[in-house]
Formats: C-alpha cells, structure tokens, sequence
C-alpha cells in the first residue's frame, strides 16, 4: 500500500514539473506546504505516535480492558483542542511564521504575499492530518496497516487533479495546489472513520488532561519532538538557507528530496510503523530477547536496501531526475542542479532509514530523551556544517547541494550514535552471521556499480524524448537489480535468511 501511495507520488511530482516548473512561484507553494507537513510530522505522525503507541499498547496489553476508550476519547479531545488552537494561530501568524521559515522570500514582496496566501490555506491540513494519523497509530496498534498506508494516496489524486483541471481556472493557477491540499486533509480523515467502526475504535472526542494515561503522553511529547524528527527540522533548515539561494533552490531541494523518500518511505517508513506497535508489545511483555531480534531483522533489511538504494540514486541522478521531471517548464538546467541536490541526498539514505528502525528501539520502552540528546546533537552538526559548505559551493552552483550533503552526513551522525547506545546498554544483541551478510551484500553492490555507472554516463539524457528516457532508464535499472539479487543469491543468500525470526 505503501507503494502505490509512492508511486502516485511520484506522478503527482512529474505533474507539478511539468505544468509548474521550478520558480518563485513553485518555490512559494513549496514553503506552504512544507510548513504544515513539517508540524504533521513533528506532532503527528513524529512525536505524538512515538509517544501515543507505546501508551497504546501498554493500555491494550496490561490494563483492564474498560479502561480503554475512556483514554481513546480523552485522547482525541485533547489532541482535537491542541491541534485548533495551533492552527487558528498558525493562520494568523502565516507572515510571521514566511519569515521564520523562508525569510530570503522577503525581498520579492509579490513571492512573499503569495506564500502567505498559500500557507493560510494549506495550515487547516495539520488538523485533519493529525487526527488522520491517531486514527492511523490505533488501527496499526491492532495489526490493521493496509488503510493507513493507503490514505496519502488520496493526497496525491487530489494534488494531480488541482493541477490539471483547477489551476487553469485561477487567477495564480499555483494555489489551486495548496486547495488541493486541504481537500485532501479532509478526505484522508474521512477514509479512516469507517476502519476504526468496524474495529469498533472510534473515538467520542471529550476533554481529558486529567487522565493519567493522557498526562504521560504529553510528558512524553516535547522530548519526542526532537527525537524522532531530527531529519525533518535538518530538511527545514535547508528550506531556510535555501530561500537565501538562487531562485529555484527549494523546488530543486524539494525534488530531489522526493527521490530520497521514494525508498525512505516504502521501506523505512513501513518497517517503522511495522516495527513500534511490535517492539512496544515486546516491551510490555517484558520480552528482551525478542526485542533484540526484531532490531537485528529490522537492521539486517536497512542494509540489503538501503545500500543499493544509495547507489543507484547517488550514480543514476541526472538520469533519474531528466526522465521524471525535465518536461514543459522544468529545464535541463532545472534537472542538472536537481541531480545535484539529489548524489549528496543519498549519501544520507541508510542513516534516514535507520533513524526509523532505531527510534522506536528507544521510543517503545518509552525513553525519548536519549534520542533527544543525538538529535540535538545531529542538528548542530547540520548547522556547522552547513555553514562550512555554503560558502564554499555556493559560487560554483552547488549550494543547494551542499545543503543536502549536510543533512545526509547529519542523518548518519544521528543513526550512528542511536545504534551505539543501544549496543552498548546490551538492548540491541547482534545475531549471529553478520559478518557474511555484510560481505554479501558489499560484493554485490559492487558488480552493479559498473553497470550503473555506464548507463549514467553513456547517453544523452536530458535530449533524448520521453520514451526513450523511460524505456533505457527502467533496463538499465531493471538490470542493476538482477545483477544485485542474482550476485546475494550466487553467494548463498536466500528468502528465508530474511524472515521475521520465530518468538519475536
């Protein structure tokens, strides 16, 4: 399910290429955007399903079993009230919070009003996405993903429809983007409703800081916040300095960025989902072994992915980039400083993966503070070195990039420190065999990186038409990932060696 919505994804991003391009105006729509989804997953999906869960699963596994709507209610209500009063502020501070988010917006006035107009349509997203999310993090806390994982396609349908059949109507056809957004919000909440009938886990929404199991989750919130959403502050960071940057610096980030989240969010988001209710209900259950070995499956599969992911992004950017985007207003140039944005993105990949296996490894004992103090430390790292490589790219044409090369060498900071500490706390045991996993897994992603290298660098990409684009890009990754499986199958991988291990 997951990939389908990435897939639609995908076409929503060729659709907002081809008919928008990358300019002021895109750039504008991009930040109104941003700003919502950012808070979504700050609060929503991010710090208040690491916090919501584990409290979740807790009620599910060990308390009386009359206990539990009461806390779903009271839940609801608190989360409905936060996230109004959020929003109706949000809309009204919209210029401030331009100027916080993109200030070099403020020196083209008509970019900057333009913003603001968006960002004030797109905010009352976070409302409807947020409790979309609750009811998400409930339906997954009873083993139901396939709906919530299928929700954000609607987001994606009704993004393509605004820019096809609303925007010609519109005096700034851009803003039919951002109504489409809101439209979404709506609609994805909606979708939700009738799963949680039939689990018979729809919540009556009513005021309950009181309760106790609402009080442990906002005093689990604020330190999630940072832990669990470094990645999207660092992203956030880049779309300030960003706005300082030639025009078309966000939109180049944004879709390059896109990219990125096309394994991230198949892969890592899933197992993550997957993997928090799972090791939540390990820790209720006080199942330390089976713990471990559910961060060793976890781990084992952001290896065998994550490792060719990077690889083919990083070698086959430009080729990537020109057949999904460069048609009608999107330029070769547009598609050359993309691909630039998206080689130093990937360095980052595993460590984004990563992140998402890891947390929940701290979040499901219902420890946030450990990954708060990495992720503070990864976003200080980010800054540094953002300001170490902005000078220095930037007058050769890669400041963007050297933004992206920041946030992925921060992301591996991040997940390099989280493996360690649940190592050496002796919460994460390795299981035996990594050894040949790993040399695997190397040898085979070498043999593929000839292959890629070749395609990348031996046509005319960005003259050739669309046909030949995608028929020569999908051959030629079609035949890096034989080269990949058969080489991990020659060497004695099979199947069942990546199989959720039994009495976890």
């Amino acid at each position: 399910m997951t990939f389908v919505s990435r897939l639609l994804g995908f076409v929503r991003d060729v659709v907002i290429a081809r008919y928008f391009g990358a300019d002021p105006g895109t750039d504008a729509f991009f930040v109104a955007f941003r700003i919502p989804n950012f808070l979504r997953r700050l609060f929503a999906e991010g710090a208040f399903s690491q916090a919501f869960v584990p409290v979740l699963s807790d009620y599910k596994e060990r308390h009386d079993p009359t206990q539990l709507r009461p806390f779903l209610d009271r839940t609801a209500g608190s989360l409905s009230l936060a996230l109004l009063l959020v929003t109706f502020a949000g809309i009204i501070a919209a210029p401030v919070l331009i100027m916080l988010f993109a200030p070099g917006f403020y020196r083209n006035a008509e970019q900057f009003e333009l913003s603001v107009e968006m960002l004030r349509i797109t905010l009352p997203y976070l409302f409807f996405i947020s409790l979309t999310a609750f009811a998400g993090a409930i339906l997954n806390t009873w083993g139901r993903f396939a709906i919530p994982a299928f929700t954000p396609v609607f987001l994606n349908l009704l993004m393509i429809a605004a820019a096809i059949w609303f925007a010609p109507y519109l005096s700034e056809p851009i803003t039919a983007l951002a109504w489409g957004v809101l439209i979404a919000g709506v609609v994805q909440l909606a979708f939700q409703v009738p799963a949680l009938l039939r689990e018979g886990l729809l919540p009556k929404p009513r005021l309950g800081f009181h309760d106790a199991g609402v009080r442990r989750i906002i005093k689990m919130i604020g330190p999630a916040i940072f832990g669990v959403s470094v990645t999207q502050v660092n992203l956030l960071v880049d779309t300030v300095i960003a706005s300082f940057l030639v025009s078309g610096s966000v939109s180049w980030l944004y879709y390059s960025d896109r990219l990125v989240e096309f394994p991230l969010g198949i892969f890592g988001v899933a197992i993550g989902t997957v993997m928090l209710p799972h090791l939540s209900k390990n820790h209720a259950n006080r199942d330390r072994d089976g713990f471990s070995r559910s961060l060793d499956w976890a781990l084992r599969w952001v290896i065998l992915i994550g490792l060719p992911a990077t690889l083919g992004l990083a070698l086959l950017a430009e080729p990537m980039i020109s057949t999904l985007f460069q048609y009608d207003r999107f330029s070769s140039h547009d598609a050359e400083m993309a691909s630039r944005s998206l080689t130093t993105y990937s360095i980052g990949l595993m460590g984004f993966i990563a992140i998402k296996v890891l947390v929940p490894g701290f979040s499901s004992r219902q420890d946030l503070r450990t990954p708060v103090r990495y992720g503070v430390y990864a976003i200080i790292a980010n800054l540094a070195l953002n300001l170490a490589l902005i000078f220095q790219l930037a007058p050769i044409g890669w400041g963007h990039a050297g933004l992206a090369l920041s946030t992925a060498l921060a992301a591996l900071l991040n997940a390099g420190l989280l493996l360690a500490k649940l190592l050496k706390e002796r919460i994460y045991k390795p299981e035996p065999g990594w050894p040949i996993f790993l040399l695997r897994v190397a040898l085979a992603s070498g043999v593929m990186v000839p292959i890629l290298v070749y395609a990348s660098n031996a046509y005319p990409w960005q003259i050739w038409s669309l046909a030949d684009r995608i028929s020569h890009l999908a051959l030629w990754i079609l035949l890096g990932l034989a080269t990949y499986l058969s080489c991990l199958t020659l060497t004695g991988l099979r199947p069942r060696h990546m199989l959720v291990p039994e009495g976890t």
